[in-house]
């Protein structure tokens, strides 16, 4: 079985055919591959070991059919009310056979006391609405090879610095705010193994941003900060130091930084409708997260 860090019950490993001779199962580590071939089948840009990073803080479903992996889905539990779901895909010659829906099912069985957030492509919209989602908002995903950007004047007493030894708690506390959720194990990792600096106001912790490979080059997110300037310091940040190198980063399309990643060489490539089931969701720029993990995770 893949890695998950979760003991909520999920479901058994095996479920009964659906039509088709379709079967659900839990994801494996043995479904890696066929996994990211369905990314690429999308056009998504999910390396293997960006799949091994999803499922390390989640679990899975898989759709088989003649022992060939034709669908997935994922969902992170983040403590004991909140929940996202992602990397809902359906084969493109087996869409339109509720194989989706299906998934959807598995994932949310048990989840009436969760809010349960997820990023909804245009294709899958109309499903999830009909299981209870409403909109509530629309993220922009940019990309592109990065330009210097202009250096951002901070809040007098601000500046960007390393990470630090003692940083990691400061920083868990301040992605849980702005996530609306507790991501600790999540966020230890990407500090462990992605790069980040630090917004500091004296010796206070107030801002981060984390760089990481992802996909076709590298990803930035979180990016957590206290206004929109010091988001777009702790960004600009990296599309200095990765000048010329291929980044991406997701956004809310209401924060404001649209326009400016677009001044940095980060062009708007898609979106994703924002869409929860349950109670709201505290999160987002209002809170200080400017942009996401990834637009599957959150």
């Amino acid at each position: 079985m893949a890695h998950s860090s979760l003991s909520t019950p999920f479901a058994t490993s095996t479920a009964p055919a659906l039509p088709d001779g379709v079967q659900l199962r839990r994801f494996a580590d043995s479904d890696f591959a066929a996994a990211e071939a369905l990314t690429r089948e999308m056009q998504w840009p999910h390396r293997v070991e960006d799949w091994r990073f999803c499922l390390a803080h989640g679990e899975g479903f898989v759709a088989v059919r003649d022992s060939q992996v034709i669908g997935t889905a994922i969902r992170w539990l983040w403590g004991k009310r909140h929940a996202t779901l992602g990397m809902v895909i359906v084969s493109q010659p087996v869409q339109g056979r509720r194989i989706g829906q299906h998934l959807m099912n598995a994932l949310t069985k048990g989840f009436d006391d969760r809010a349960v957030l997820l990023h909804a492509t245009s294709e899958g919209r109309g499903l999830y609405e009909r299981m209870g989602f409403r909109i509530t908002g629309e993220i922009r995903q940019h990309q592109g090879l990065a330009m210097p950007a202009q250096l951002v004047a901070l809040a007098e007493g601000e500046r960007l610095r390393p990470l630090g030894r003692s940083d990691a708690k400061a920083l868990i506390a301040l992605d849980a705010k702005a996530a609306g959720m507790p991501r600790d194990a999540m966020i230890r990792q990407l500090l462990a193994e992605g790069e980040t600096v630090v917004l500091a106001r004296g010796s206070d912790a107030v801002g981060f941003s984390i760089v990481r490979r992802f996909g076709r080059g590298h990803a930035i997110g979180p990016v957590v900060a206290p206004d929109l300037e010091s988001a777009k310091a702790l960004i600009g940040y990296w599309c200095s130091r990765h000048a010329g190198r291929f980044l991406r980063i997701d956004v809310d399309a209401a924060s404001g930084l649209p326009e400016w990643l677009e001044s940095v060489g980060l062009e708007r490539v898609g979106m994703a409708t924002s869409m929860v089931r349950g109670a709201a969701f505290e999160r987002g720029f209002s809170r200080g997260g400017w942009a996401l993990v990834n637009q599957a995770m959150g």
